[in-house]
Parts: structure tokens; C-alpha cells; sequence
């Protein structure tokens, strides 16, 4: 316990670097990801922009990429990273890695709540004289943002757990920290102090992600 004290500042420290790169990878995964799932939809049979050829090939990269385990995904794009000239180990790498991997998981978020969008409003919306584009970039993502922010929700939850393997890359965070402080150390007050704050990370964004999506499905 008196470790656990004298540790608190690398906790604190841990703990804002763990919010740090779950926050870019999901900005950089979301953002990629939001435009890969609408893309998925538009292009689908019987959308707006059907297209056999590019929902295929689509489908192809996103159904290969998704099943990947994370840690795994992490030594698979090591060399890719290395290749773009980041390092393969740290915080950039643990960004870029999180930034793929979000960025397929979100992507098909994204096309199967758009899926829940009921039929009945985009024919009344083509009725009504709205440009097929119009529909996609505004009528689409209004009627289904309920259902997208609990997506989201779910992906920051998995994204703070990516954030703790990327721990053993050395990626800092919590991950590194309990692995460093706690585990290595045989120290299981400082692990499960890394471990209490991800709890509370978690229950927060779930919090606020189902308070936000309740307000959205009121309306």
C-alpha cells in the first residue's frame, strides 16, 4: 500500500496518457471509420449508391481486418508503421495501431445502425425532392444517431482496453503501468489501482454515452 502512495503521480500520469491515445484513436478511427460505414451503405444492394464492386471489395477489407485480435494487430502492423516512419513501439505506434483497428470495428458500427433507418423515410424523402446525396449526409445521420452514439459508446470502452495492451508495447498508459509497477513487481494493490480507474473511465463514458443517446431517442 505505501508503494501504491508514492506511485499516485505515475498513476495520475498513466492515466491522462491512456485518455490520450484512446481519444486519437478515436477521432482518427471514428472519423475514418464513420466515412467507411457510410460508404458500406450507400453502396449495398438496394441503397442509394448501389454498387456490386465497391461494396465487395469493401466488405472484403473490412470482414479481414475486424476479426483480428488486437494484439495480435499489433505485431502485424509494426513494419507498416515502421514503413511511415513511426516507431514500432510507444505512444505514436499504440495511436496508429488503436487508429486501425477502431477504424474497421467502427465502420461497421456505422453501416448496420444506419441499416435501422426505416425504409418508409427514405422514400418519403425521395418523394419530397431530396438529392440522393442529401439524403445519405444529413437525413441518414439524424434519424439514426441515437442508435450510432451507443455505437461509439461501445467502441471507446473497447478502445480503453486496446489502451492497456498497448501497455506491453510500451505504449505508457495504464497497460504499462500495471505491467511495470504491479505485475513485475509483484505489487497487486498497484495493479488493481490501474485496474480501479479503468472501472471508472469505463462506467463514465458508458454514463454519459447512454445519457446523451436517451436525450437523442426523446426527440
Amino acid at each position: 500500500m505505501d508503494r501504491l502512495i508514492t506511485l499516485l503521480p505515475q498513476l495520475w500520469d498513466a492515466t491522462v496518457e491512456t485518455l490520450y491515445v484512446a481519444s486519437a484513436g478515436l477521432l482518427l478511427g471514428g472519423l475514418g471509420g464513420l466515412v467507411l460505414g457510410m460508404a458500406l451503405y450507400a453502396t449495398r444492394a438496394g441503397s442509394l449508391f448501389p454498387h456490386r464492386v465497391v461494396f465487395g471489395v469493401l466488405n472484403v477489407i473490412v470482414n479481414t481486418f475486424r476479426p483480428i485480435p488486437f494484439i495480435i494487430l499489433l505485431a502485424a502492423v509494426q513494419p507498416i508503421a515502421r514503413g511511415i516512419g513511426l516507431p514500432g513501439i510507444g505512444v505514436p505506434f499504440a495511436i496508429f495501431a488503436i487508429t486501425i483497428a477502431s477504424l474497421f470495428a467502427i465502420s461497421r458500427i456505422v453501416e448496420q445502425n444506419l441499416l435501422t433507418v426505416r425504409p418508409g423515410v427514405v422514400e418519403a424523402a425521395r418523394a419530397a425532392g431530396a438529392s440522393r446525396s442529401r439524403i445519405l449526409f444529413r437525413l441518414i445521420p439524424r434519424e439514426a444517431l441515437g442508435p450510432l452514439l451507443l455505437g461509439y459508446t461501445f467502441v471507446v470502452v473497447a478502445l480503453v482496453d486496446m489502451t492497456a495492451m498497448a501497455g506491453a508495447i510500451g505504449a505508457g498508459g495504464l497497460g504499462e503501468f500495471a505491467i511495470t509497477y504491479g505485475f513485475k513487481q509483484f505489487n497487486p494493490w498497484v495493479t488493481w489501482s490501474a485496474v480501479l480507474v479503468i472501472i471508472v473511465i469505463v462506467q463514465l463514458v458508458q454514463f454519459v454515452g447512454n445519457a446523451l443517446a436517451r436525450r437523442v431517442l426523446r426527440r
